[in-house]
């Protein structure tokens, strides 16, 4: 199962699986949030290599990202995905609760 598999072919949550477009890029606003991305299981146990996961991951940042993706975003390489997916996580809705709120504390953050 690739990440289409929970998020639907456009990106969409369905129950508890998270929406990605228009949001995914915020997860990149931490490092935290950036190996999340890769460490899901979608992603540590695909089947795809090393480089087919960081272009598939690139991919998705530049097609569904929107407006939640800065200027400076750090394509994923070969490399980071072959170290982040030896990783992937076991608790994931628990470690998206923390993630979440470690994100909405930094835009609070910023907006004040």
């Amino acid at each position: 199962m690739h990440c289409q598999g929970c998020h639907a072919p456009d990106g969409a949550g369905a129950g508890d699986i998270p929406e990605m477009k228009g949001h995914v890029g915020y997860f990149l606003e931490t490092q935290a949030g950036r190996e999340y991305l890769v460490r899901v299981p979608g992603s540590a146990t695909s089947a795809l290599g090393d480089s087919d996961l960081a272009d598939v991951l690139n991919w998705i940042i530049t097609e569904f990202s929107g407006d939640s993706v800065g200027d400076n975003f750090e394509p994923y390489s070969r490399a980071e995905v072959g170290r982040l997916r030896q990783h992937p996580l076991n608790e994931v809705e628990q470690y998206r609760v923390e993630l979440l709120d470690q994100l909405s504390a930094l835009s609070q953050e910023s907006t004040q």
